[in-house]
């Protein structure tokens, strides 16, 4: 006798952490299409192929399932924008302000969602996204070449924390209104970050030009 998709699902065990992963990965991917406040615990259920019951088994709440979610959703995004060593910093900065815009594209609606809907006011996630800027301002810093104690200088840290409330809300500004075209946002993010490099440090904008 044949079975349906749904009873073969049913009959895979994996082990908790196993389980765990394909909720997540099932919730993340579902995070593409809608906002994180619309995902379904039962579609995810079904989709896993066990009860909406023993979701819970694995995520106590459903905001506990949308935090690691989110979580990994940020994790992906990160390793998108992963600078490419094999390139010199100017081909390095637009190559990784290009795929962070490829990315939000493909999540819009989660994007938007998460910096301006009702998900914006949660804190957890606010300090899931806040942990993300974190990082990108690392991952910017981490480039820069200067000395580290010149390389911390909150001036700069600043100045970076700054550029990203910049690209945030420009980038959120273009989806809901394409007013320009993908590459000319492209070369406003990355002229707007070296236009301020140089109000911060000359030296510092003329290396990120090579």
């Amino acid at each position: 006798m044949s079975t349906s998709p749904g009873e073969t699902a049913k009959r895979v065990r994996l082990s908790p952490e196993q389980r765990r992963t394909q909720l997540i990965n099932l919730g993340v991917k579902m995070l593409g299409e809608r906002s994180i406040e619309d995902i379904s615990v039962s579609e995810i259920a079904a989709q896993a192929g066990i009860s909406r019951g023993l979701l819970f088994h694995y995520f106590p709440t459903k905001q506990d399932f949308q935090l690691e979610v989110v979580r990994h959703a940020n994790a992906e995004l990160l390793m998108r924008v992963a600078p490419d060593p094999e390139l010199g910093l100017f081909e390095m900065l637009r190559d990784s302000v290009s795929r962070y815009i490829e990315y939000v594209s493909e999540n819009r609606t989660s994007y938007l969602a998460l910096l301006r809907g009702p998900a914006s006011s949660s804190p957890d996630l606010v300090a899931l996204v806040e942990q993300t800027r974190n990082a990108i301002v690392d991952i910017i810093l981490t480039q820069v070449p200067m000395p580290p104690e010149e390389r911390d200088h909150p001036r700069l840290v600043l100045a970076v924390r700054g550029w990203i409330a910049f690209t945030e809300e420009s980038t959120l500004s273009w989806l809901r209104n394409e007013t320009i075209t993908r590459d000319e946002l492209i070369d406003l993010l990355v002229e707007s970050l070296l236009a301020l490099s140089m109000a911060v440090n000359p030296a510092l904008a003329a290396a990120l030009r090579t």
